[in-house]
């Protein structure tokens, strides 16, 4: 009833809701899947609606419906992102308007599915090294406080520095966790150079991927001996959902690690 009087209100009928609720979830759907999962601007979903509706509370109604259904039918959460802050490298005045716009904000869909479910009907197996490397910088990042250089080792690391080894193996030394990402990764055969990785094609694509999903952020920071570039984790990263399997695949890794020592 309230939903219907919120149509009448704002002069459109159900039908011609419906037809924008659906146009927003099939865009939704298909530009995640084009996109590798990259976060979609909320611009972009006010866009479809706006093009032949001028009412002003109508995206935000289309929208939250268009994620209710989505959930409902596929299983997925449209889930909203937005910047706590942007880079440190750009002007205040950007970094102002950016937070204080709606159209900073975004979504991305993320699976509500069980976890045998998902694997079984939706996963897909031939991007699972996509999904590993991702988890593997991710934890990179995590173990080293959060932040990291891209190409300088003069990151102060936490005491989880030598949970890293769970990544390298034993002959991993303690002294080489000050070292950069690109150092840590090469220890996995993931060299910056290599554009023809068999898996990941382009190395330095893959890890720019990580920071169109929003999953780490990336800065420009000047530094006594010039610029150099810092990643750090971002909101999908520092998401509950992912920072818990996180936190709990290392202490039982660790305590595995630990127990074999013993």
């Amino acid at each position: 009833m309230a939903a219907n009087e919120d149509l009448a209100q704002i002069d459109i009928s159900t039908e011609e809701k419906d037809k924008l609720v659906a146009e927003v979830m099939r865009y939704a759907l298909f530009k995640t899947h084009q996109t590798t999962g990259c976060p979609i601007k909320r611009e972009e979903l006010t866009q479809i609606i706006t093009k032949n509706y001028r009412q002003r509370v109508l995206p935000a109604l289309v929208i939250k419906e268009a994620g209710d259904r989505l959930a409902a039918t596929f299983g997925y959460e449209m889930r909203e992102l937005q910047r706590t802050r942007a880079p440190s490298n750009r002007s205040a005045r950007t970094s102002s308007q950016q937070l204080s716009n709606v159209d900073a904000k975004s979504y991305v869909l993320v699976s509500k599915l069980d976890r045998e479910v998902y694997s079984k009907y939706v996963e897909d197996k031939e991007r699972a090294h996509v999904s590993g490397f991702a988890f593997v910088v991710i934890s990179i990042v995590h173990v080293a406080g959060g932040k990291i250089t891209e190409g300088w080792d003069r990151v102060s690391f936490t005491s989880h520095s030598r949970e890293i080894l769970l990544f390298y193996g034993s002959e991993f030394c303690v002294n080489h966790v000050s070292e950069d990402l690109w150092h840590q990764l090469k220890r996995l055969g993931l060299n910056e150079t290599d554009e023809n990785h068999p898996l990941l094609g382009n190395n330095k694509q893959a890890l720019e991927l990580l920071v169109q999903q929003r999953y780490l952020l990336k800065e420009k920071i000047a530094g006594p001996e010039g610029h150099f570039m810092s990643y750090e984790l971002a909101e999908r990263a520092l998401d509950e959902s992912i920072s818990s399997k996180l936190k709990e695949y290392i202490s039982q890794v660790v305590g595995t690690s630990a127990g074999t020592a013993e």
